[in-house]
């Protein structure tokens, strides 16, 4: 019988994915993009996201020499924003640490910022048709289904073990083709909804000989995700508003937000003369969104006040309505003030 990469090798010439824009080169600045991209987000998302980024920035010099605000902005919407922070200092290190090249050599990958081991195997096997596994999510589901593994897999010591499986099962030739077709296969046939008829290792796979394909993976063990509670204000000055730029530390860092303050007991109008220095008059008060985040859910509560004033200083400024659809904006800001036009 064929080994498992031979087998999945040739179920990718007739059935995976061949169209995807970054499969068009080999360049390992376009890999890494795409990689970085599609962590956490599906294939369809990332799609227009990659092509507007790889236009606007063809190489890693023009990432590198970019602005953050610029990046952020392309970035906006796509979600876990510190990726892109990531993207645009990995190309600053890259420019002046290694020369301006992506590096071929494994362990160097690893120092760029927000490439882990996984994200280093996937680049080194599509550009540098290096052997070196990965292990994503789809990846992790594939194993723990193929080799019947009950327990979660986010657990170090079943982590280790879908690693050393990663590992064996690297094929002499054809990496490229074989990551590709792993990330194939968990992404269009063995996915939350599997669709084990088609599955080319359903004779051999585990669970499905023993009927228990969607009793595996187990889901991460249910804790309870705590709620915070912010308050903020939306300041109109005619057609334009009043936001903030967030540090880059903590929820999205390095975009443009509504103004913020601790206490919900406050007078927003007074607060709003102390910090900026002119009269608002308020509108509607005490509006509420909720949005949720990988470790806790947040609870919105804004208020929205008018101005003929418009002083301000970094690190705010006034962005017209017109241009939210193009400013680096977190969704749930640009959906509450989408609600304005």
């Amino acid at each position: 019988m064929k080994s498992l990469a031979n087998q999945l090798i040739t179920w990718h010439a007739k059935s995976g994915r061949h169209h995807l824009p970054w499969q068009k080169s080999k360049d390992p600045y376009a890999v890494w993009v795409s990689e970085i991209m599609l962590q956490q987000t599906q294939v369809a998302t990332v799609i227009d996201y990659y092509q507007r980024f790889m236009k606007k920035f063809p190489t890693i010099k023009a990432l590198a020499n970019a602005d953050e605000e610029e990046v952020m902005r392309l970035w906006s919407g796509l979600g876990y924003y510190r990726r892109a922070r990531f993207l645009h200092e990995g190309a600053q290190m890259i420019m002046h640490d290694m020369q301006g090249i992506f590096p071929s050599d494994f362990e160097m990958m690893m120092k760029i910022p927000g490439i882990g081991r996984s994200t280093a195997g996937a680049i080194a096997a599509f550009s540098f048709n290096q052997r070196k596994a990965i292990l994503d999510g789809n990846v992790k589901r594939i194993f723990a289904r193929y080799f019947l593994i009950t327990e979660w897999t986010g657990l170090p010591n079943i982590e280790k073990k879908l690693w050393a499986y990663a590992e064996s099962l690297l094929p002499k030739k054809a990496i490229a083709i074989y990551t590709q077709a792993l990330m194939d296969l968990g992404a269009t046939v063995c996915n939350k909804k599997p669709l084990c008829p088609l599955c080319p290792l359903k004779k051999t796979c585990v669970a499905f000989l023993k009927n228990k394909v969607h009793a595996v993976p187990l889901p991460r063990p249910k804790k309870n995700i705590p709620t915070q509670s912010i308050y903020m204000v939306i300041i109109k000055n005619y057609e334009e508003v009043l936001l903030e730029k967030r540090p880059h530390q903590g929820i999205w860092g390095g975009l443009w937000s509504l103004p913020q303050y601790e206490n919900k007991t406050i007078n927003t109008g007074n607060w709003v003369k102390k910090k900026f220095g002119f009269d608002a008059v308020m509108i509607k008060k005490n509006l509420h969104i909720t949005t949720t985040f990988t470790h806790f859910k947040l609870n919105i509560t804004y208020s929205i006040l008018e101005t003929k004033s418009q002083r301000s200083t970094q690190p705010y400024t006034w962005i017209p309505l017109e241009d939210l659809e193009g400013a680096a904006l977190p969704a749930v800001i640009r959906k509450i003030l989408l609600k304005l036009k």
